[in-house]
């Protein structure tokens, strides 16, 4: 007995701590601790009721059990304050949960602020689009947004239900073909936080994770800035601008946009790649290995990505993946 409960313990440690990248219980922005708020009124109001009752219960055990030689019982027939009590206790308990929950439910309705900054998000099988229609510019996976400043979210869908969700800063909300459903929050200090789909979606739902990235004024206005700039060209006779000519020839041109390039509009928008951290809808690390390896057999490594395997000479491949880091 003592082993299965220091093994119970162990695993219950797995449940907690400020580490975990996905926790509801570590709030960072104005809607998640609103609803963070909400859960622990709820939870402690539970805990009152379980007190009670199991109180009670432990008292009737302990005075009304069986004993050798006592009489039987009599036999009780209605209790008019016993019943009024607890058909009033109840309700009373519910109204106390329900008024924070309705509060919570319009505070957290989507409608932010006059002036917040608009970010559209459009989910993908299996990626995710932003555009600041503000500030023309579009970034594809890694969301950036200001410290301190408040966001409108307005999401849909290109094909299939998809759910936006980043649990350490509040959602989630579906994202539907021809309905645009929204998120307003205003996220407390700079950091990176993940998130995920939260709908299945297909053979890599489980693979469409999402990057925010949440900056000061000044890094953010310098990662507009750089938004707004195309690439700079390669220099002549490097690998990169050997890449490019690879590009130019590749069926990838018809699927991506590169800013003075190309103009596809299937995949993800490659124009700033290389500042990127992540690739492959936020799942693998932007590093050379990754990218050789994505640009050879997407499939392999994503299920169900439509991006086809693609078939270049060890050079060819090298030069690819010079040119996409090029990319800032």
């Amino acid at each position: 007995m003592p082993l299965a409960l220091f093994v119970v313990l162990l695993l219950l440690t797995a449940c907690g701590g400020a580490h975990l990248p996905q926790s509801t219980l570590t709030p960072a922005s104005d809607f998640s601790a609103d609803l963070f708020g909400l859960f622990k009124t709820v939870f402690w109001w539970a805990v009152a009721v379980f007190i009670v009752v199991e109180a009670l219960l432990l008292i009737a055990l302990a005075r009304f059990r069986a004993r050798p030689g006592a009489a039987a019982p009599k036999p009780v027939h209605g209790h008019t304050v016993l019943e009024i009590g607890w058909t009033l206790a109840p309700a009373l308990i519910l109204v106390f949960i329900a008024v924070p929950t309705m509060r919570t439910i319009f505070a957290t309705a989507g409608h932010a602020p006059e002036g917040a900054l608009r970010v559209e998000v459009i989910g993908h099988q299996w990626w995710w689009e932003y555009r600041y229609p503000t500030l023309n510019i579009s970034a594809s996976n890694e969301l950036h947004i200001p410290v301190q400043t408040p966001i409108q979210l307005e999401m849909t869908s290109a094909d299939v239900i998809h759910s936006f969700w980043v649990p350490r800063l509040g959602g989630k909300r579906d994202l539907i073909q021809g309905r645009t459903n929204r998120i307003a929050w205003r996220v407390d200090s700079t950091g990176e936080y993940w998130g995920q789909c939260a709908e299945f979606c297909g053979a890599s739902h489980a693979n469409m994770r999402l990057r925010v990235v949440v900056q000061s004024d000044s890094v953010f206005q310098r990662w507009v800035d750089q938004q707004r700039t195309a690439p700079a060209t390669p220099a002549k006779g490097s690998a990169a601008e050997a890449g490019q000519q690879v590009y130019r020839r590749s069926p990838c041109i018809a699927c991506h946009t590169i800013a003075g390039l190309s103009q596809g509009k299937v995949g993800p928008d490659l124009s700033h790649l290389g500042s990127r951290a992540t690739i492959a809808g936020a799942l693998f690390p932007n590093t050379t290995e990754m990218l050789r390896r994505w640009i050879m057999n997407a499939p392999a490594l994503k299920p169900g990505a439509l991006m086809t395997p693609q078939n270049l000479s060890p050079q060819d491949l090298d030069a690819v993946v010079a040119y996409l880091q090029s990319l800032k």
